[in-house]
């Protein structure tokens, strides 16, 4: 096998294969959704999930101040949502509504679900350090669900719940294995 140098700000590619998440999240009345790529399961006992926002982002402080976030998993229908909420700013506007989804009421924490997402984990945050240019929210799982119908009877996920994998820029993957781009 041959290999070649990598530039090491483009490794994350090589691990990045995660499903891409939308992270909703809500403080002082206010909510917003965040599309993420870096989301991880860091322990089963107890379960726990880490995802990293750059300081920059709008839901960083909601999730800094509220303590709490969801992380929705979509189906690779809502490429479209994914993207807008990956490219707009909550600064500027309601995201739920600019993506055309539902904000629905989760069973343990004050952050929304998003209705049409097959699976939810709600979150309480446990841990919050910085690592270099983002905080590590490490969140403990409280709640979950997932659509009853997504998977067959395992962990293979039938149509149309195929998750959506961010391969950088516009390109995504779906779990079926079909390329996709939002433009």
């Amino acid at each position: 096998m041959s290999k070649r140098p990598l530039d090491v700000r483009r490794v994350t590619g090589l691990v990045n294969h995660g499903p891409t998440v939308l992270v909703s999240c809500r403080h002082a009345g206010r909510s917003n959704l965040i599309t993420l790529a870096w989301a991880t399961p860091v322990s089963m006992d107890p379960p726990m999930i880490a995802i990293a926002v750059a300081p920059a982002r709008f839901s960083h402080d909601l999730i800094a101040r509220s303590g709490e976030f969801v992380i929705n998993v979509p189906g690779s229908g809502l490429l479209r949502p994914v993207w807008h909420c990956g490219t707009t700013s909550g600064r500027d506007g309601d995201k739920f509504r600019g993506a055309g989804l539902t904000e629905i009421r989760g069973s343990a924490v004050q952050a929304p679900l998003v209705g049409e997402c097959f699976g939810h984990a709600e979150c309480r945050v446990i841990h919050a350090p910085t690592t270099g240019d983002h905080t590590l929210f490490v969140g403990e799982v409280v709640a979950a669900s997932v659509e009853s119908s997504a998977f067959d009877g395992g962990l293979r996920l039938r149509r149309p719940y195929h998750t959506l994998h961010h391969l950088g820029g516009s390109r995504f993957l779906t779990s079926a294995g079909t390329q996709l781009s939002p433009v």
